[in-house]
C-alpha cells in the first residue's frame, strides 16, 4: 500500500456547509476556536501569573501539567467515543475544562493554578479526541483535509485577538480574568456543538473488543501522566533523592507510552507508527519553545504582556496559512514531503527564536522564525491527522485519533519537564544559556523529525 497526497477537494460532491454537515461544521469549528483563544490568551498571561503568584520556577510545569492530564482524557475519550459516539465525551469534556479555568482563575497560590490546570487538561483531553472521531464519522475522505484545514483556520480570528486582549486584561483588569472569562465562552460553543454530534453513535461495527482494553489503558495513562508530572518535580529537585525520582519518572514514561501507543510508534515502524510518533515530535520541538517565548521576551527583552502576545499571534497566523497551503487541490507535494518542508521550517524557526536571547539581535528576528515556524506547522498537522484517518479502519478511528493526540501530549509534557527542569537549574546562574537550553533541544528534535519523514508511507502489500 502506497500513500500518495489525499486530494482536498471534490468538485461534485457537497462542502463542509452542505445542509447535512453544516451544524458539525460550525459547532467543531467554534469549539476548537474556544480552545485556540485559551491556549493563546493562558501562554500570553503566564508569564505575568508565575511571578505574581511566585512561581517561576514552576512555570513549565503550568503547561507540562496540562498536557499530561490530558494523556488521560485522550486515552478515556477514544474508546469511549468508539462505543457510544462521539457526545459524552465531548459533553464532559468541556464541563471538566471550564471548571478547571474557574479554579485556575480563582487560585491564590501557583500550586492550586497547577490544580486548575491538570483539571482542564484532562477536560481538553476529552473534547479534542471527541473533535477527531467525529470528523472521522460524519465526513466522507475528500472532506477531510477541508475539515482539519477549517480546524487551523479556527485559530486566525483567536491568533489575531487573544493574545492582544489577554494582554489588555493582564495589564488593565488582572490576570485572572484571562482564565474567568473564557467558561463564559464554553457555554456558548457547548450550546453549538452538543446538539450537533448527539446523533452520532459508534460504527455498527465497532463490537467485539471495543471495550475491552480501556481499564488497561487507563491504569496505563494514570502511570503516564504521573510519571510526567514525577519528571517535572525531579528536576527542581538538588539533592540525591533527585536521582531516584528521576530514574523512576523516565522509567514510568517509557513502560506506560510503550503500553498506549501503537505497537512501532517509539521506535517509528513504518506506516501509522512513523504518524503518530511525528505528531509528538512536531508538537514537543514547536510548544517546547513557544512556551518560553513570551517569557524570553517580557523578562528579558522589556516587552510588554500585550506586545508578546502579538508574537504568538503572527505564529498562529503562519499556522494558518500553511494549513491553507495543505488544503489546496492539486497538491504538488507528497505527505512525505510536505512533512520534510514542515520540519525544516521549525528548525529555522526555533533557530531565529534563539538568536533573539542576544540583546543585539533584533526582536524582529525572532518574530518573523516564529511565522516560519507556524508555516511549519500548518503543513504538518493536517497532513499527519488525514494520514492517520487514511490508515484507520473506522472502528478504530477513535483509538488512533487518541493515540496520535496522545503521542502528541506524552512528547511535549515530556518534553517541557526536561527542559523546565534545565530552565529552572540555570536560570540564576545565565539565563540566556538557560532558554538556549530548551531551544536546542526543540531545534534536534525537529531535525530528527525531518529525517523520520519518509517513513510515513507504509510497507508495500506482496
Amino acid at each position: 500500500m502506497t500513500v500518495t497526497a489525499p486530494v482536498a477537494s471534490n468538485p461534485v460532491g457537497p462542502g463542509l456547509l452542505d445542509r447535512r454537515y453544516r451544524a458539525v461544521t460550525l459547532g467543531a469549528v467554534a469549539l476548537v476556536a474556544l480552545y485556540a483563544f485559551e491556549a493563546l490568551a493562558v501562554a500570553t498571561a503566564m508569564p505575568t501569573v508565575a511571578q505574581a503568584l511566585g512561581g517561576l520556577r514552576l512555570y513549565a510545569l503550568a503547561f507540562g501539567g496540562t498536557l499530561a492530564a490530558g494523556v488521560v482524557g485522550m486515552v478515556a475519550a477514544g474508546r469511549w467515543a468508539d462505543t457510544r459516539g462521539p457526545a459524552p465525551p465531548l459533553r464532559h469534556g468541556i464541563a471538566w475544562f471550564a471548571l478547571g479555568l474557574i479554579i485556575a482563575g480563582l487560585a491564590p497560590t501557583m500550586w492550586v493554578l497547577l490544580l486548575g490546570r491538570i483539571v482542564q487538561g484532562f477536560g481538553g483531553g476529552l473534547m479534542s479526541v471527541a473533535l477527531y472521531v467525529a470528523v472521522g464519522r460524519v465526513y466522507p475522505p475528500h472532506l477531510h483535509p477541508r475539515i482539519f484545514a477549517a480546524f487551523a483556520a479556527a485559530w486566525v480570528l483567536p491568533a489575531v485577538i487573544g493574545p492582544t486582549i489577554s494582554g489588555l486584561l493582564v495589564q488593565h483588569l488582572g490576570w485572572r480574568w484571562v482564565f474567568l472569562s473564557v467558561p463564559l465562552i464554553a457555554v456558548a460553543a457547548a450550546w453549538m456543538v452538543l446538539p450537533a454530534v448527539r446523533g452520532l453513535g459508534a460504527p455498527v461495527d465497532s463490537g467485539g473488543d471495543a471495550g475491552m482494553a480501556q481499564p488497561h489503558r487507563l491504569a496505563w495513562a494514570v502511570g503516564a501522566a504521573a510519571s510526567a508530572l514525577l519528571l517535572h518535580h525531579a528536576g527542581q529537585q538538588r539533592d540525591a533523592a533527585a536521582v531516584t525520582m528521576l530514574a523512576v519518572a523516565i522509567t514510568g514514561l517509557l513502560v506506560c507510552a510503550w503500553q498506549l501507543l501503537p505497537r512501532g510508534t517509539l521506535r517509528a515502524g513504518r506506516g501509522l507508527p512513523t504518524v503518530i510518533a511525528l505528531r509528538g515530535i512536531a508538537s514537543a520541538a514547536f510548544f517546547g519553545t513557544e512556551v518560553f517565548l513570551p517569557l524570553l521576551l517580557s523578562r528579558e527583552r522589556g516587552l510588554s504582556p500585550t506586545a508578546a502576545g502579538v508574537v504568538l499571534t503572527v505564529g498562529a497566523l503562519g499556522w494558518s496559512a500553511g494549513s491553507w497551503y495543505r488544503s489546496r487541490p492539486s497538491q504538488p507535494f507528497t505527505p512525505p514531503q510536505l512533512l520534510r518542508i514542515g520540519m525544516s521550517l521549525i528548525v529555522l524557526g526555533v533557530a531565529s527564536v534563539a538568536l533573539t536571547v542576544s540583546p543585539q539581535v533584533p526582536v524582529a528576528v525572532g518574530v518573523a522564525g516564529w511565522i516560519v515556524a507556524g508555516l511549519g506547522m500548518g503543513a504538518l498537522f493536517p497532513t499527519l491527522s488525514v494520514l492517520t484517518l487514511e490508515l484507520s479502519p473506522p472502528q478504530q478511528q477513535g483509538v488512533n485519533s487518541s493515540a496520535l493526540q496522545l503521542c502528541d501530549a506524552l512528547f511535549t509534557a515530556t518534553v517541557l519537564a526536561v527542559g523546565g527542569s534545565l530552565f529552572a537549574a540555570l536560570l540564576v546562574r545565565s539565563p540566556g544559556v538557560a532558554y538556549l537550553a530548551g531551544f536546542a533541544i526543540s531545534a534536534v528534535l525537529a531535525l530528527l523529525g525531518a529525517v523520520l519523514a519518509t517513513r510515513v508511507q507504509p510497507v508495500r502489500e506482496a
